[in-house]
């Protein structure tokens, strides 16, 4: 079972530079999130404080009970075994098979046995669909089965909370799509707490049950998936649905003459809202809405053609 999330008040600076302030959030217990935003907007950074790995200017960040933005370290070390953290490269030991590799935090943080540890580790392979390449060294292998062995490595301490720092970097559509499937069943399986950063708005659109946005040093907006796929909030319709007209420009903000240049512009209609991504299984998972189910509860209408099954992932500017 995953654990809620409580940030409040959160700002990070870098000297002079400031990140993003007041950012204030919950990420609810056992649902998948992602956090959208422009390059720059401090996406990553919001990750490793959320850990610990950063300590922000003021602000804090609950977990269980305790602020681990205000904690000792003694305190954040035992709240670290709450989280499995998948990095934008996998981040593997060069010198270690992938056995190793998922072996290391066990060999780490517990005294299991070897066998205790092989058992887990196959498990945790198996779930990632990596059985018969344990013995392989990361340079072996392809970008996408770094991935998938950086996400055993990710649970072989069954965290109640897993980050996912741009899963889909580095990897063609095809295995974005393979390792957005993995991600929604295995959190059908394990029921943890799911955030994920991510540029990719096909991502965004079809397989978390919240989105935010980051943008110009803030959170834009934050909150079920439906919610912002109707939202007429220019940043966060432009980001959305892959537009040009809007406030983002090729510098994170348009220039005052860019946005003059827009004025009258019509708006291309919202796209349709696709069904959120199923586990394989084809059973819900525990978090999972049914479609409409929020804009039925808030009186919103959708897009016309919205859960269509002929309604295509891709958005199109």
């Amino acid at each position: 079972m995953g654990v809620e999330i409580k940030i409040e008040g959160l700002t990070k600076s870098f000297g002079k530079q400031l990140i993003w302030g007041d950012v204030s959030l919950t990420i609810p217990e056992g649902q998948i999130s992602v956090m959208l935003g422009p390059s720059g907007t401090g996406k990553s950074v919001l990750l490793k404080t959320i850990i610990g790995l950063l300590k922000p200017d003021r602000g804090s960040v609950i977990i269980e009970g305790l602020d681990i933005a205000n904690c000792s370290e003694k305190d954040l070390y035992e709240v670290r075994k709450l989280f499995g953290v998948l990095f934008q490269d996998g981040a593997m030991f060069g010198s270690m098979s992938l056995y190793d590799n998922v072996a290391f935090p066990l060999r780490e943080h517990t005294k299991k046995t070897e066998s205790d540890i092989n058992n887990i580790v196959m498990e945790k392979m198996e779930l990632v669909g990596l059985i018969g390449a344990e013995s392989k060294l990361p340079g072996e292998i392809s970008g996408g089965m770094r991935k998938r062995a950086g996400l055993a490595r990710a649970l072989v301490l069954d965290p109640e909370i897993v980050l996912f720092d741009e899963p889909d970097s580095g990897l063609d559509p095809v295995r974005t799509s393979f390792l957005n499937q993995l991600i929604i069943d295995l959190n059908a399986q394990i029921d943890a707490t799911f955030l994920i950063v991510t540029h990719d708005v096909n991502t965004a659109r079809t397989v978390p049950d919240n989105i935010g946005l980051l943008y110009h040093k803030h959170l834009a907006m934050f909150g079920p998936r439906e919610m912002l796929l109707s939202s007429e909030e220019p940043v966060v319709r432009q980001f959305l649905n892959a537009q040009v007209i809007g406030p983002i420009g090729m510098s994170e903000e348009k220039d005052a003459d860019e946005l003059e240049q827009e004025k009258g512009q019509e708006l291309p209609p919202l796209p349709p809202i696709p069904f959120q991504q199923e586990p394989s299984n084809g059973i819900k998972r525990r978090s999972q809405r049914a479609p409409g189910e929020w804009l039925e509860e808030q009186g919103v209408t959708p897009p016309p053609g919205s859960f269509d099954q002929n309604v295509p992932m891709a958005t199109g500017a």
